[in-house]
C-alpha cells in the first residue's frame, strides 16, 4: 500500500511550486488598474520562466510552459499560440545562457534577461500588429518591459532563497 504522509505531500508541493505558481500567474491576470496605477504592469511569467529555465531547467517542462502559454492566450484574449511561442523563446534564450555561462552572476543574468524580453516583446508586437492587426499602445509595452526588467532582480533573489531552502543549492 502507498502511505501518504503530510511531509511527503508538502515536499511534492514545494518541489512543484514553480509549476503551480506559473499556472496561477497565467490564470489570474491581475491588473493594477483596480488600484488606480495606470502605468504599472509587469510580466511575471516571463521572470518565472526565464529564472527557472536558467537555474533549474528540469523543474518546468517545455510542454507545461507551452500549455501555460495557451491558457494565458485564452485569459488575455490573444490569438492562440502567441504566448506559448514567446514563452518557448524565453526558454531557448535561458538554455543558451545556461550553456555558455562559466560563472553565474545575477548582473549578467539580468542584462541577458533584458535582451531576451526585448527580442520576445518585439516578436510578439510584430506578430500581433502585422498578422492580426491588433493595435497596441507603445507606452504600455515600454512600461511593461521596464517594470519586468526591474522586477527580475527582486524575484531572482526570492527564487534563489527558495532554491537554497527547498533544493539545498544555489547557482545551479
Amino acid at each position: 500500500m502507498i502511505k501518504f504522509s503530510k511531509a511527503n505531500i508538502l515536499q511534492k508541493l514545494l518541489v512543484n511550486a514553480p509549476i503551480i505558481v506559473l499556472f496561477i500567474s497565467v490564470l489570474n491576470e491581475f491588473d493594477f488598474n483596480y488600484l488606480e496605477l495606470k502605468y504599472f504592469s509587469f510580466n511575471f511569467p516571463f521572470i518565472l520562466i526565464f529564472f527557472w529555465s536558467l537555474k533549474k531547467s528540469e523543474s518546468l517542462g517545455y510542454g507545461l510552459i507551452f500549455l501555460a502559454g495557451l491558457f494565458n492566450d485564452v485569459v488575455v484574449g490573444l490569438p492562440i499560440g502567441i504566448s506559448s511561442f514567446c514563452y518557448l523563446i524565453i526558454c531557448g534564450f535561458a538554455g543558451y545562457l545556461r550553456n555558455i555561462t562559466l560563472r553565474p552572476s545575477l548582473l549578467k543574468d539580468w542584462l541577458f534577461f533584458l535582451i531576451t524580453i526585448l527580442v520576445v516583446k518585439s516578436i510578439m508586437y510584430s506578430c500581433l500588429v502585422l498578422f492580426f492587426s491588433i493595435n497596441l499602445d507603445y507606452n504600455d509595452v515600454l512600461v511593461n518591459l521596464l517594470f519586468t526588467f526591474l522586477f527580475y532582480v527582486i524575484f531572482a533573489n526570492i527564487f534563489e532563497i527558495y532554491l537554497k531552502l527547498v533544493f539545498g543549492k544555489s547557482n545551479v
